[in-house]
């Protein structure tokens, strides 16, 4: 089959590899979308990846092209499906207590074995979600990021008619947006950088705008709060600007989750770390998207409203490319070029 193989830092290759076997409680599913994520950057353009050679991807969707021994009878060949790519131990203490993302003995598809730049990828029976009817290829891909957004709101318990602020409207950031639009959050105010994104992220639901290149955003933020703050705030760009500014924004009593991932060391001072005691925040953080039963309410729920339109992908795409052009992509991503989700068409 034809997978895109990392050899080395910068090293991407479209080529022949063998195509896998399945075991017992396997399924292999004929790749037809998968997706480019943050995660990935520093594998292929830095030195992060596991071992070479490599094939990434863990945001896809495709059709049961074979099924193993022992899969149950409501999955069968040709089904539309996607699959988490966590493979927990599902003995280990946390796999018990059904946080399955803080496994001690976990494996993952896409990083550490073959994932889904390929035509061809294996996943547990477990894992598998199907897509529902109407929901393509390209949709469905996006229900793992989906799930991450999902997990950190569940995480920190959230309830409708909480004042919402969120940073950073990458992918991430957008669908954390609508999430909590859906489940029913009083006003959401979204920071950003980027005037375009802020546009988007108005057109999907956000009430107030805030581009923290503005020397008075601050005032803006006491404007919309009556000087407050927010009441829930939520870190999605993993930088150190917004991780420190959700501290000073969130509300006395507030709750702060960090939902993005961190690549960059930053120093916080002694008034920055104050705000943790004098305003009693909750601070948490989210890691990946599973609850019990695994891979949990996450998924399905982001199946749903990925079938019932609740959730649009549609204007967070960048490019739908095919597979063999992917390192084109990442020439983009190095330059700057790319403004959303690249997926790939397998």
């Amino acid at each position: 089959m034809k997978a895109a193989v990392l050899h080395g830092k910068r090293d991407l290759r479209y080529e022949e590899i063998s195509r896998p076997e399945i075991n017992e409680h396997e399924v292999l599913i004929r790749v037809k979308a998968t997706g480019i994520c943050g995660s990935d950057l520093p594998r292929v353009l830095g030195d992060a990846s596991h071992y070479y050679p490599n094939v990434f991807g863990h945001e896809f969707a495709g059709e049961i092209a074979e099924i193993g021994r022992g899969v149950r009878a409501d999955f069968i060949k040709g089904d539309r499906v996607t699959a988490a790519p966590l493979k927990p131990c599902h003995q280990c203490e946390s796999c018990l207590k059904g946080d399955f993302a803080l496994c001690n003995n976990y494996s993952f598809i896409g990083s550490r074995e073959f994932g889904t730049w390929a035509e061809y990828v294996k996943v547990p029976e477990m894992n598998l979600v199907k897509l529902p009817e109407g929901v393509s290829y390209v949709q469905g891909a996006f229900l793992e990021p989906i799930t991450v957004a999902l997990h950190g709101l569940f995480l920190m318990d959230f309830k409708p008619m909480t004042s919402v602020a969120i940073t950073g409207m990458g992918t991430i950031g957008l669908l954390t947006l609508q999430a909590a639009k859906i489940m029913g959050a009083k006003e959401i105010t979204v920071f950003d950088i980027d005037e375009d994104k802020l546009a988007l992220a108005e057109e999907l639901g956000a009430d107030y705008l805030i581009n923290t290149r503005n020397k008075n955003f601050r005032e803006r933020v006491n404007d919309i709060t009556d000087g407050n703050g927010f009441e829930m705030v939520l870190e999605t760009a993993g930088v150190p600007q917004t991780e420190l500014l959700c501290l000073e924004i969130a509300a006395n009593k507030g709750s702060v989750m960090y939902i993005g991932t961190p690549h960059t060391a930053f120093k916080i001072t002694p008034e920055q770390f104050e705000y943790l005691n004098r305003k009693e925040l909750t601070v948490r953080g989210s890691w990946m998207s599973y609850s019990a039963p695994f891979p949990g309410k996450e998924w399905t729920l982001g199946a749903y409203y990925l079938g019932k339109k609740k959730i649009r992908i549609e204007k967070l795409l960048d490019r739908v490319i095919p597979l063999k052009e992917i390192w084109t992509a990442f020439e983009d991503i190095d330059q700057g070029k790319i403004k959303g989700k690249v997926m790939l068409e397998v």
